[in-house]
């Protein structure tokens, strides 16, 4: 269990999060929505134990994320950011073989089982053809793949044993890829959940949200403003309170998936 008790934290002096709270079950797929600022960002950092919160307390199965040793942590939490920039070109499989790194003894190199690993989370991302191509020379969707691909093999063990004891977090996966690729990032999101992995999700597309998560966090400047099931709080008002936009929500047959529609732009104008 992953859980934030009344987190703030600020940024110099500009307040980014406002007394939040959450828990994140094992086994869940918990979406993180708002707009543009409301902190969804910097929430991910607090839960990965990368900042530090001004107040409040973050703790995984009982203990402050920032005691764990940051090379244990790593092996239970990956995160898959937003962008990704390096100021060196390499291989696709050698961005998969960094997320090895918590795996390594210091001055130590990858073996089999870290390579049986990389190759592994290449596969389920579709990207095994791209390995040996150029990071740089990739598009945006192949380089977020070969990312999340990174962080599958940060999480894994030989057998995949202990999947239901990891956390994948992901902000906006699905920003920069085709309609294709979202599907597909979107299926494998699932069938990782379904095998028991913990997946927190912060994402701008709404539709992703209700599809993939079975839980959603509604942040707005800072705060939570609406949090629990996603079939009970993911509603036209919930929506609209969080993004200040008049929506219709319609129910699709053939997908079985709910539907967001915005109406009017919260300039109060309709289109």
């Amino acid at each position: 269990m992953l859980k934030a008790q009344n987190v703030s934290f600020e940024y110099d002096t500009n307040s980014v999060l406002l007394d939040v709270s959450l828990t994140v079950r094992s086994g869940t797929c918990v979406g993180i929505i708002g707009p543009n600022g409301s902190g969804k960002t910097t929430l991910l950092g607090l839960l990965d134990g990368l900042l530090t919160p001004s107040r409040g307390h973050i703790s995984l199965e009982n203990r402050e994320v920032t005691k764990w040793p940051r090379r244990t942590l790593a092996r239970r939490m990956a995160l898959v950011p937003q962008e990704t920039h390096l100021s060196f070109d390499y291989s696709v499989l050698e961005i998969v073989l960094m997320g090895r790194y918590p795996h390594l003894h210091p001055f130590g190199f990858e073996g089999p089982a870290d390579f049986a690993c990389a190759d592994g989370a290449l596969d389920v991302t579709g990207m095994t053809n791209l390995k040996q191509r150029s990071f740089l020379t990739l598009s945006g969707g192949e380089k977020q793949r070969v990312v999340i691909a990174s962080a599958l093999a940060q999480l894994s063990t030989s057998d995949n044993s202990d999947i239901k004891s990891k956390i994948l977090l992901l902000d906006e996966p699905t920003a920069s890829l085709d309609l294709a690729y979202q599907l597909e990032i979107a299926l494998l999101l699932q069938e990782l959940n379904a095998k028991g992995m913990t997946i927190i999700v912060c994402t701008h597309d709404l539709n992703l949200a209700a599809t993939v998560c079975q839980e959603l966090i509604f942040l707005r400047e800072g705060r939570v403003i609406n949090a629990g099931p996603t079939t009970e709080v993911f509603t036209e008002e919930s929506v609209e309170a969080c993004y200040g936009v008049e929506v219709s929500l319609a129910y699709h047959a053939a997908s079985g998936n709910t539907l967001v529609v915005p109406l009017t732009p919260s300039n109060g104008t309709t289109k």
